[in-house]
């Protein structure tokens, strides 16, 4: 069976619940769209707002002060919102990848070893069996070596760690100076077995998510090997539908899951910075067109705030005096326009309680943008 571009580019809409606001509690909602970006405090919030109907913003906040919905180091070795019923298996999934990225040569550096880490990581976890703050995690880490560690060996093991992220406040719940409690008591950090298994698991909620995908795609989302992909969907055989992409590529997915067709409307959006549905593809084309996306995500990695108009990235913006200014990539039309100033006005109805200025610390990639074919002030009032 094939798929097109654009049927795959509504597949992934209808499933990050981005055709239509879906009337779902916060837990759920996660849990629906499987991973939520979140290396900027804000970002789960304008995520949610832009999948939820009547999203309240507390909600969140009482979901992570219950760790119902959880932050921690997972896919990419970045810091990810998920459901507290995926983040073992998330975690397990990715360990390869987080002991290999974190546990590297500026933690060897440091006079510690591999073996080190295996034996500090259940001491560690042993100690933040309550809320702690990295300081003082940092201080432990210290008298157990008996000197200061340096600054690899705290990063490394901050990193690999199975440590979720305490909330401490607002206006997001997570503020600049983090702190950490164990995720629980864990055994078998190294299992194989119990990894390879786990991320079969992960694909068949990326799939939900995502899908339709590649293993290339998966790959990218989880950072893992291809080849432990290919042999994570070995298991799988027989469970997945398999379908001819608009390249020839072979792509997955699982039965019974949404794929609209592609001239299915699709709203305009304001999306949150580090948005998942830009990121989670080897092949970002099917949300993000390649002539924007160098623009869109930063030399340094920074994911812009974006425009989506059809489905598709088409701008950027950020808040401004008296509402949202957008930037838009293309020429657009005068509806799309007001679907726009709509949406701005309910963003700048969530940020006002909050953080009326949101993402402001990434103002200065503004003045590195190239010249846009229009910019707006969308009135917040």
């Amino acid at each position: 069976m094939k798929i097109t571009a654009a049927e795959l580019n509504r597949s992934t809409l209808a499933r990050q619940l981005l055709l239509r606001r879906e009337p779902l509690g916060v837990a759920d909602a996660v849990r629906r769209v499987v991973a939520l970006q979140a290396q900027q405090a804000a970002s789960p919030y304008v995520a949610l707002w832009n999948r939820t109907a009547g999203f309240d913003p507390a909600a969140l906040d009482a979901a992570f002060t219950s760790y119902e919905v959880v932050k921690a180091t997972l896919m990419r070795i970045t810091l990810h919102a998920v459901h507290a019923d995926d983040h073992r298996t998330f975690r397990e999934a990715v360990e390869p990848t987080l002991r290999g990225g974190r546990l590297d040569s500026r933690f060897t550096a440091t006079g510690l070893t591999l073996d080190d880490a295996d034996e500090l990581v259940p001491a560690l976890l042993g100690h933040a069996d309550r809320p702690r703050t990295a300081a003082e995690l940092e201080a432990w880490l210290g008298e157990r070596l008996g000197a200061p560690p340096g600054p690899g060996a705290w990063r490394g093991l901050r990193g690999y760690a199975p440590l979720l992220h305490v909330p401490t406040g607002t206006p997001w719940s997570f503020g600049s100076r983090p702190s950490y409690v164990a995720a629980g008591a864990w055994a078998g950090l190294r299992d194989k077995d119990a990894s390879s298994a786990a991320l079969s698991r992960l694909i068949t909620r990326y799939l939900e998510g995502f899908g339709p995908a590649s293993v290339a795609d998966m790959a990218q989302f989880a950072l893992v090997q291809r080849a432990r992909v290919r042999e994570a969907l070995k298991t799988l055989s027989g469970r997945l539908d398999v379908l001819t992409g608009p390249d020839g590529v072979e792509l997955y997915d699982v039965p019974g899951a949404p794929r609209p067709a592609g001239d299915t409307p699709a709203p305009p959006r304001l999306m949150a910075m580090w948005d998942s549905t830009l990121l989670a593809y080897s092949d970002r084309s099917r949300v993000l067109p390649p002539d924007y996306r160098r623009i869109v995500i930063r030399i340094n990695g920074d994911v812009l705030p974006t425009l989506l108009v059809d489905g598709y990235v088409a701008g950027v913006w950020r808040p401004a005096d008296g509402g949202i200014e957008a930037r838009a990539f293309h020429p657009l039309p005068e509806e799309t326009w007001a679907g726009l100033a709509k949406e701005a006005l309910s963003l700048t109805a969530l940020l006002a309680d909050r953080e009326p200025g949101v993402y402001g610390r990434y103002r200065h990639w503004w003045d590195k943008l190239p010249p846009s074919a229009e910019v707006r002030l969308l009135p917040g009032k």
